[in-house]
């Protein structure tokens, strides 16, 4: 008796496991045109005959956001960056742009480590409003921060080229602009930390970063995340004019 209730649990809860299973959208096609969210190809709208995927849009939206917030010198801007790098994370793995899906992971860590220097910095370094206030970087610090990103730059370069024979069942196709992808990378970290520590110089770099990325990702026919970082390069370009007219009101009496 106890064997026939228990087979009878069992055949119940399979007949459940089955029905979650066939409504969930991973186990439909992209034939049926299912909804997808994490799916480049599943497309949220059509616009000018440009075919909007959902990933790619909030991925841009969250991106705007966060880089906004941070010209403005908004401690936020670290939180929405959160969102923004893991829907980045997944766009670049589908469009074969690996050291920037690589640098999504790094991304995320140091928007944890921004949000913590920017709300809680030493005495000493506090602005009126007690957080991290705005510096420039000296001379020697300009010179490591160069020499470091060419030479990772080559040697990242290298890596992402070789991706696809090194590891063929996680990446069957070649990594597209493995050296021109990896300068953007490997700068997006330097500037990164460049941020983290108010130095206005960050605003520059990541204006030549936008540049490159907007053409990029242009040819890579993610034309709206182009659209964005073409966007990038006059947020950077007021975030260098904002960040250096309240680093010099510090001075003011």
């Amino acid at each position: 008796m106890q064997n026939r209730l228990f087979q009878a649990k069992i055949a119940l809860l399979y007949k459940k496991i089955i029905c979650l299973v066939n409504i969930l959208p991973f186990k439909q096609t992209r034939k049926e045109h299912t909804m997808n969210f994490f799916d480049i190809n599943t497309i949220f709208f059509e616009a000018l005959g440009y075919k909007m995927s959902h990933l790619e849009f909030w991925a841009t939206v969250t991106g705007a956001v966060a880089v906004w917030l941070s010209a403005r010198e908004n401690v936020w801007s670290w939180i929405i960056g959160l969102f923004n790098v893991v829907l980045a994370f997944v766009m670049f793995y589908q469009i074969q742009l690996y050291p920037d899906m690589f640098l999504q992971v790094f991304f995320f860590i140091t928007n944890l480590i921004g949000w913590w220097q920017w709300k809680f910095p030493k005495v000493e370094e506090a602005n009126q409003k007690k957080e991290l206030k705005i510096s420039k970087l000296s001379v020697t610090q300009w010179l490591v921060l160069g020499v470091s990103g060419v030479g990772a730059t080559f040697l990242m370069g290298h890596f992402a080229k070789n991706l696809h024979e090194w590891f063929p069942r996680l990446f069957s196709i070649p990594s597209a602009f493995p050296y021109i992808d990896s300068f953007t990378t490997i700068m997006s970290v330097v500037a990164t930390f460049m941020l983290i520590r108010k130095k206005i110089e960050s605003w520059y770099v990541w204006l030549l970063i936008d540049i490159i990325s907007t053409y990029m990702y242009y040819i890579k026919d993610v034309k709206l995340y182009s659209l964005l970082y073409f966007v990038f390069c006059f947020i950077a370009a007021f975030g260098a004019y904002h960040w250096t007219k309240e680093y010099k009101s510090y001075f003011k009496s």
